[in-house]
């Protein structure tokens, strides 16, 4: 039976972060002197007393948390985070509707970029540090960052939370105390992106693009404060600064504790999964790079930085650009999909399928290879020298058909709306992969997320939350077993 209690309880005290958030965001409207003040003190007024409901409704929980009520709590908090955090949205008159709103707004905290907004720089400073603050939160798990700074809301479930919010299939404790382990990466995080938005201020960004830029480039979300993106500032520096930071981003932050805060440089060198990162950045870089040299006319370093940029980008499902790839080869586009689909390293902010996975995937069909030659022989599949348990290969294949299934299905449902093949085969990978590129940058028709119809923009917001939540945490709760009481 689901403690309900316990999830109202918990629930509640995560939306007193949200409200905190809020409020920030109404202290930056207020130091700007915009419209957008009152925006956020209603929408902190209402979370609170959303949160107060909930407290209240669980006040004699105990503080039990099953597996089950880990993987329903998840899924709520971000839905209901979603809900709660397109109030200032609707309240300011920034966007019109509730569908618009929970869209833009799960884009955020699932830190897929997709905006339906046309013009972002119409915005004041407050939204605009809202939308920054929203993929910020999210890049490492809402729930995530409260273990860190505030354990004891979880309570004795913070394990299985982290189990049901973590990405990929490698989920490393490198402490027995999960909350210390949660400090450890969430200060690997924020001493990123503070080194990020020095970086920036020193390129040439003002402060507040600054602290934006950096919080979505780490985050590899997309939101940023000008329509055109990296693009807007035509800056070579600025251009290798998102660069690095982007590459960071995607690699295991376990990894980069131990390399940042230990000096273990060796380790990070031994990781398959991290070999494969850079190997496909290298390769994919120097094959688009020749072809735009080749066919498109670039010189050296501008051909190397533009195809470095976007397989970055792409890779780290981040989907923010520096040129115009509309007008790259097709084939460029064709790389750019394949490193959309495969993602960067598992434990990082990126979503995708990502690297380990390939590496297990790869690992598998040549062990398939040497059992048509050596038919009894066992071959274990190996990560780093560990054997991988047979309930995690399981796991990998049911994750490989769910996600080829939903792609394939996404891409149904959007022909069936008359929109182009391209656009809804890109529709379908960049949100399940939580990229979120620009529409009107596409090969297909040029089009906006704000054209599609209302339907598709709440399939969309699914995609997104399915993606961000590695699919199985939110398609179990469609189960009949999971409702079941025993």
């Amino acid at each position: 039976m689901l403690n309900t209690a316990l999830i109202y309880k918990i629930l509640g005290s995560l939306l007193f972060l949200l409200g905190t958030l809020q409020a920030i965001c109404a202290g930056i409207a207020f130091g700007y002197r915009e419209d957008d003040v009152m925006s956020f003190l209603i929408s902190t007024l209402f979370t609170c007393c959303c949160a107060l409901v909930l407290k209240y409704l669980g006040r004699n929980a105990d503080n039990n948390l099953s597996r089950r009520d880990s993987y329903l709590l998840v899924t709520l908090t971000w839905s209901v985070f979603s809900l709660l955090g397109m109030v200032p949205y609707l309240i300011g008159g920034y966007i019109t509707n509730i569908t618009d709103a929970y869209f833009e707004t799960m884009s955020g905290f699932s830190t897929t970029g997709a905006t339906l907004i046309d013009d972002v720089e119409r915005l004041p400073h407050g939204i605009l540090f809202w939308r920054s603050m929203t993929q910020w939160i999210g890049a490492l798990g809402i729930v995530f960052f409260t273990i860190a700074i505030l354990p004891s809301m979880v309570g004795g479930g913070s394990v299985k939370v982290f189990a049901a919010e973590a990405t990929g299939p490698m989920r490393e404790k490198m402490h027995p105390r999960l909350s210390t382990t949660a400090k450890w990466i969430w200060s690997v995080y924020g001493a990123l992106t503070i080194a990020c938005m020095l970086s920036y201020y020193v390129a040439g960004m003002g402060w507040f693009d600054s602290i934006n830029y950096s919080m979505s480039i780490t985050a590899t979300g997309g939101f940023c404060t000008h329509n055109d993106t990296a693009a807007y500032f035509d800056s070579a520096m600025i251009d290798y600064v998102s660069i690095v930071f982007q590459f960071l981003a995607g690699i295991n932050f376990t990894l980069l504790y131990f390399v940042l805060f230990k000096g273990r440089v060796q380790l990070l060198l031994k990781s398959s999964e991290f070999k494969t990162y850079i190997g496909l950045v290298i390769g994919a870089t120097l094959w688009i790079g020749y072809l735009l040299m080749t066919r498109n006319g670039y010189g050296l370093e501008h051909a190397f930085r533009s195809a470095l940029f976007h397989v970055v980008s792409f890779i780290t499902t981040t989907g923010v650009f520096n040129d115009d790839a509309s007008r790259w080869p097709h084939i460029t586009w064709v790389i750019l999909g394949g490193l959309m689909f495969i993602g960067a390293c598992s434990g990082s902010t990126t979503g995708g399928f990502k690297c380990v996975r390939g590496v297990m995937v790869f690992k598998v069909l040549r062990n398939e290879f040497r059992k048509i030659l050596h038919p009894n022989a066992v071959l274990p599949v190996k990560i780093d020298g560990q054997t991988v348990p047979q309930q995690k290969m399981n796991s990998l294949l049911a994750f490989f058909a769910f996600y080829v299934m939903i792609v394939l299905l996404s891409t149904t449902i959007m022909l069936l709306a008359d929109i182009d093949i391209t656009n809804s085969i890109v529709i379908a990978l960049s949100l399940i992969s939580n990229v979120g590129l620009s529409l009107s940058t596409e090969i297909g028709e040029v089009m906006s997320w704000a054209d599609l119809p209302i339907y598709l923009k709440w399939t969309c917001s699914f995609l997104m939350l399915v993606g961000r939540l590695e699919i199985m945490s939110v398609l179990v709760l469609f189960t009949r077993a999971f409702w079941k009481d025993s």
